[in-house]
């Protein structure tokens, strides 16, 4: 038999505790205990949560794998892919959360809207806000991972979105896991392609901006460090 939440004693088990004190007070163990719905054999719920908690934290979550889940004993492949299915329809909710910024060429504005999509990422991420011809955000996509470089491929990816959605102009955000925003030779090289290409396309590229903990990098801001 499995240990489940209707095991733990009254005032230890999850689902009572969220009809009494409501969900945003349950701890993250809490939470996944729900999901996870029951233990092992020798384990009850929370402690099978517990451990999975010990091993990945809420940041690591956003690039957990199946793989990852199932290495640990007691997570099958069951419960791995209806905690993944969780953690990916939350990310979609999220991202895909309409806002509007106020305008294009205030890079603080977007870097302040993006800093979370990076936080505790240890590789950089590139991506791109899409916007209308009001300068309203229509969507924001992942598009690749790993350091910049000069791949016709990335620019390809960056304008086929963009007629997907149809999109006027474009921003792009990546980060530097250093957390130093001074652009590098390849980015700025790759921001010069961009800007070309989106001059040719008729969507314009607005901004490119590196993202850090504390600080960003504006291509806007920083004209003069082009050579367009």
């Amino acid at each position: 038999m499995n240990y489940r939440i209707r095991d733990l004693p009254i005032n230890e088990r999850p689902r009572e505790r969220l009809k009494e004190v409501g969900v945003t007070n349950l701890s993250d163990k809490e939470l996944l205990a729900i999901i996870l719905k029951n233990g092992t054999k020798n384990k009850n719920v929370t402690d099978l949560a517990l451990d999975i908690l010990d091993k990945y934290n809420l940041n690591d979550f956003k690039n957990i794998s199946i793989n990852d889940l199932t290495s640990i004993k007691g997570i099958g492949i069951v419960k791995a892919t209806e905690l993944i299915s969780s953690i990916e329809l939350g990310k979609r909710i999220f991202l895909r959360e309409e806002y509007k910024l106020e305008k294009l060429d205030n890079p603080r504005i977007i870097w302040e809207s993006s800093k979370y999509l990076f936080d505790g990422l240890k590789q950089e991420y590139f991506y791109c806000y899409y916007f209308n011809n009001k300068q309203e955000l229509i969507t924001k996509k992942l598009l690749f991972m790993g350091t910049i470089n000069q791949s016709i491929t990335h620019t390809r990816e960056i304008f086929r979105e963009a007629y997907k959605v149809s999109a006027s102009s474009i921003v792009c955000l990546h980060n530097h896991p250093s957390n130093d925003v001074t652009p590098s030779k390849e980015d700025i090289m790759f921001t010069e392609r961009l800007i070309r290409t989106g001059n040719i396309q008729g969507i314009p590229v607005v901004d490119h901006i590196i993202v850090g903990n504390d600080s960003y990098y504006s291509f806007y801001e920083n004209k003069n460090s082009l050579n367009i």
